[in-house]
Order: structure tokens, then sequence, then C-alpha cells
């Protein structure tokens, strides 16, 4: 490891660990300068500020967190697996509550590499159920949706822990969401609800089908229409049986 790397490594170390151990999660470069034991001109010279320092330690802090949904290997029930990357993101949120609400502070003007990675993570497998036909919406909308809830729900639990205190409160948010969103059966018995069902099952299969023409090469489509072809079914996807 050269001179270079070793004292960005350290840097970088120093301050998470400050973070982490911050009440507030607030930290100043001078802490992170003697406890790194290098002066104000190398940390500059390295993140280029104090922004810049605090977002590269949100990037090494969900490394670990990215490559467990990297590495994991895409079973055959996609909505399966979008309820346990529901579980997985709040339980990291849980463990590392300073870092994750520096991940989500609006002071941060630049999204973190590692927070849109986690989108297009999140929209990949949303993709997947709408390939299989079980979401009711455009897998973009949904990915909004589902992120929107889960930050919501993790900055709580770690903002607020005295208030927000039901150890299940995540779960049935999540479920809440997931029915909002997901169909509950690609292959429900007949029953006195079948115009309904049927009305449902319109938006679903739009996103079923804008989903697959994603996937698909060579449509038959001009690059223009799958575009087109692509925008009417996210309209249809998304406005949903009561639009």
């Amino acid at each position: 490891m050269s001179s270079t790397t070793s004292t960005r490594t350290r840097i970088l170390q120093v301050a998470a660990q400050l973070v982490g151990d911050s009440p507030d999660g607030d930290i100043s470069t001078r802490a992170v300068c003697e406890a790194a034991q290098v002066g104000a001109p190398a940390l500059y010279r390295h993140f280029g500020d104090k922004e810049g320092l605090l977002s590269a330690v949100v990037d090494h802090g969900f490394e670990q967190y990215l490559a467990t949904k990297r590495e994991r290997e895409a079973s055959a029930d996609a909505v399966e697996d979008l309820r346990r990357g529901w579980d997985s993101h709040v339980e990291f949120a849980v463990r590392n509550p300073n870092l994750y609400r520096l991940m989500n502070s609006p002071a941060m003007r630049t999204p973190p590499a590692a927070a849109l990675e986690s989108h297009r993570i999140l929209t990949r497998d949303l993709e997947r159920a709408a390939a299989q036909g079980r979401i009711r919406v455009a897998p973009e909308l949904a990915a909004q949706m589902v992120m929107s809830a889960t930050v919501g729900v993790a900055l709580m639990l770690v903002a607020r822990p005295a208030t927000f205190d039901d150890p299940g409160l995540s779960r049935r948010v999540r479920d809440a969401v997931h029915a909002s969103i997901l169909t509950p059966d690609p292959n429900p018995d007949p029953d006195p609800g079948t115009g309904a069902r049927e009305e449902a099952e319109v938006p679903s299969a739009a996103a079923r089908l804008s989903a697959l023409l994603r996937r698909a090469q060579g449509s038959g489509l001009s690059t223009a229409e799958a575009a087109l072809m692509k925008e009417w079914l996210d309209r249809v996807a998304n406005t949903g049986p009561e639009g």
C-alpha cells in the first residue's frame, strides 16, 4: 500500500469512527486531523473539504452493506427479495444511526454514490417483480414509493427511538406499502370480486409488459416507438383502477 493510499485510508477510518462515536453524528476536520495525526492540508488534498470527507465516510460505511446486496443471488420469489431488502436496510440504519442520518442529511448537496447504487438495486428487484406480473405500478414509481417509506421509517427509528418504539413498526409499514404496489396473488381463484380484480390486473399487466420491453432485445420497435410504448404502458400502470 502506498503512503498516499495509507494516509487517505487512515483519515477515512478515523472520520468514520468519530462519526459513529459522536453524540449527534457531527465531527470537525480539526478532530479528524488530530486523531489521524495528519495536517489539515493532507485532509483537504484527499477530500477537498468537510463535505467531501463526509461523503467518503458514507460511501465507505455502506460498502459492506452494499456488498451483501451485490453478492446476493436473486431468488425465484422477487417479492420475498423485496421484503428482505427492506428489512436489511432498516437493520443497517438501526445498527449505524449516525452514519444513516448522515447518509440522508439534506446538507449533503450531492447524493452519495452508495445511495444511488442502493436505489438501482431496489429498482432492479422491482423490475423482476414486474416481469413476473407482481406489481401494480411501473418499477421506477414503485422504487420511489418503497425507498421513501423505507428511509422514512428508518430515520424515525434512529432519530426518535423513544417515540417510535413499536418493534413491529417497520414490518407493518413494509407490508402496507407492499400491499399498495404488489399484486396479492398472480393467479387467484375465481370469486365474486372477479370484475374488480380484473380491473386491478390492467395496471399490473401494463407494468409487466413495460418491464419485459426494457429487458427485451429486438422487440421489433424502433427506439422512438419503444420509448413511446413504454411511456404509454407506464402511464397505464401508474394510473391504476382508481385513476
